[in-house]
């Protein structure tokens, strides 16, 4: 049996909009950050050595860069979208009174774990299952690799520290909690 609308706590009504936030938050500071301003990697650049057979497209020739420049669009429109829907999410909560406030610390607890969750999703399946890009590819990549891994871990952590309801915060029903 379902908990109506009106009795969730604000850390439950906050929790889908800032997963999904924190997945396409953390996909934009990947691509970003690692894809475009340090060039440690783009979506195809190890498929040289992937599990998957996709064909090589080194970074260093044009034919290379712009098919992984491709991939990268592909996978910035994804977390682009996933933003989107977060921040459509969030309105809605907010909009119907589900929750008073976008600064209220469960939010960004859940952005947190959302973040976190790209980190060992991405990092699971891209780095490890299919092997078709690592964070810095060389000689100590499964170091960067299990790093990446451990940083979504502890966000993951840390965020659902932050979101939950604690005896500190209230977690009377929004419905009957002051502005």
């Amino acid at each position: 049996m379902s908990t109506p609308p009106d009795a969730r706590t604000p850390s439950a009504a906050l929790r889908a909009p800032g997963i999904v936030l924190g997945v396409g938050l953390g996909g934009f500071v990947d691509g970003i950050l690692l894809h475009q301003i340090l060039q440690w990697h783009h979506m195809l650049t190890s498929t040289d050595t992937d599990r998957v057979g996709v064909a090589f497209y080194p970074q260093d020739t044009v034919h290379g860069l712009e098919i992984n420049t491709l991939w990268d669009g592909f996978f910035h429109t994804f977390t682009w979208l996933a933003v989107l829907i977060g921040l459509a999410l969030l309105f809605s909560r907010l909009s119907s009174g589900q929750v008073h406030s976008w600064r209220a610390t469960p939010l960004w607890g859940w952005i947190l774990v959302g973040w976190g969750l790209f980190n060992l999703v991405e990092g699971i399946i891209d780095h490890h299952v299919l092997g078709i890009h690592h964070v810095r590819s060389g000689p100590n990549q499964t170091w960067w690799d299990l790093g990446f891994l451990a940083l979504g871990a502890v966000l993951v952590v840390v965020g659902w520290l932050l979101a939950r309801p604690s005896s500190r915060r209230t977690t009377t029903p929004v419905a009957t909690a002051p502005r």
